[in-house]
């Protein structure tokens, strides 16, 4: 098989990984003269440069074969697909010439499991070694990395690698075991763990370099600047529809993800249907929306102070709302909470209003130390004047007696 043949396969069968967006690798560049490519802090894949470019990744499987039977992956060992599998060298090869043609800024590579899961990590690991030490190459390089692999070759994947990820695929362990029963979400935790003490430890070291004297006396060897490890963190992907699992299940998965383990992003992928599906499996897919609202409440989980069982309560079914935002319906369930003064209230409260996002947040909290705030200055600060102004009392406006009944938003809308 040809490499543009292997190309067509295993990027398709990378299509359903949604992980792959990130940003804040180590700032890294060729300017000098040496190496090939380079990081940014505007972010890769999925995100814009500040002169509208879209920065993309190659993002490939190294091989579709897999020796596991998740019933909801489409590469499982018992699917019926077209197999294909990259060499080391085709890998290195097509992610430099892709570079050399301004089509992407870097590499996003996961697997199947082949042979054993170090053999497979091993592979995996390799093609980010050539890529660093062989060809010098600077731009950013995201790992999907494989939980029974030994901390040796996890540890060797973050001295390359910008970000890695582990797939926890399911939030709960009687899924995981109904789903996938040869993956263990316990091997799955303990490598995210030990991924966060690497990560732990390697900005400790950065710190302790930042704070070492310039002048070194001549009489003590200079100390090696420490390696970052993994420097844009780790992410993890919950597919959403492919169990019983309802919206406060995942919810409490992804807090205690961030909690425990310091992620940089849980990503929420819609369950799709497969080709030659298993019985167990749902017959269609759920709404996309549903997957729009889990990121809208996984944003205010990490920016906006909210708790996940305060999103989605276990007592009310469960389901977040697919007719309004989260924010929005938070707050009509706690219209005790409202109106707020937007002259008096600090900032955690200002954050709940629906309409207000954090950068209105902080204009608004520059403007009121100067004068009262009143409607009319809303416009002027670019706040969205109909979703605010029911919950907000100014300085000219109350809220009237009324029941205030909002139109719900197109999915597509802002959180804000």
């Amino acid at each position: 098989m040809n490499i543009n043949a292997k190309l067509a396969i295993l990027a398709d069968a990378a299509k359903y990984d949604a992980s792959c967006a990130s940003s804040g690798g180590s700032k890294r560049d060729s300017l000098g003269g040496k190496g090939i490519g380079s990081v940014d802090g505007t972010g890769i894949c999925h995100s814009y440069a500040p002169d509208g470019r879209c920065i993309s990744l190659l993002k490939i499987l190294l091989t579709n074969f897999c020796q596991y039977d998740c019933l909801y992956c489409v590469n499982r060992v018992t699917s019926n697909v077209p197999r294909a599998r990259f060499s080391i060298d085709e890998v290195v090869r097509l992610t430099l010439d892709f570079y050399r043609r301004n089509c992407i800024e870097g590499l996003f590579l996961s697997s199947g499991i082949i042979r054993s899961p170090d053999y497979t990590m091993e592979q995996v690991v390799e093609v980010a070694r050539v890529l660093r030490e062989e060809h010098d190459f600077r731009g950013y390089i995201h790992l999907k990395t494989i939980p029974d692999a030994s901390p040796e070759l996890l540890e060797k994947a973050g001295r390359y690698a910008d970000r890695l990820s582990i797939n926890i695929e399911l939030p709960t362990s009687q899924g995981m075991a109904a789903l996938a029963p040869e993956k263990d979400i316990g091997a799955i935790k303990r490598s995210m763990a030990r991924l966060r003490v690497h990560m732990d430890e390697a900005r400790a070291a950065a710190r302790d370099d930042a704070r070492a004297p310039t002048s070194i006396p001549l009489v003590q060897p200079r100390r090696a600047k420490a390696r970052p490890f993994a420097a844009a963190g780790q992410s993890t992907q919950m597919i959403v529809g492919a169990d019983a699992s309802d919206d406060s299940t995942i919810l409490s998965t992804s807090a205690h993800l961030y909690g425990a383990y310091r992620l940089k992003r849980v990503y929420y992928s819609a369950f799709s249907p497969i080709p030659d599906a298993c019985a167990a499996l749902p017959l269609k897919a759920p709404p996309l929306v549903r997957e729009h609202r889990l990121y809208q409440a996984d944003w205010l989980m990490r920016f906006y102070g909210f708790a996940h069982d305060e999103i989605a309560p276990p007592g009310s079914g469960g389901m977040l709302s697919l007719e309004f935002d989260p924010k929005l319906a938070w707050a009509l369930a706690h219209k005790e909470r409202f109106p707020v003064d937007l002259n008096r209230a600090p900032r955690e409260l200002l954050l709940r209003v629906p309409g207000l996002g954090m950068k209105a947040v902080e204009r608004l909290l520059l403007a009121r130390r100067v004068r009262g705030l009143r409607a009319d200055d809303l416009k002027r600060l670019h706040v969205p004047v109909q979703k605010v102004l029911p919950f907000v009392v100014l300085a000219d406006h109350r809220p009237g007696p009324r029941q205030f009944t909002p139109v719900p938003a197109p999915a597509q809308a802002r959180l804000f």
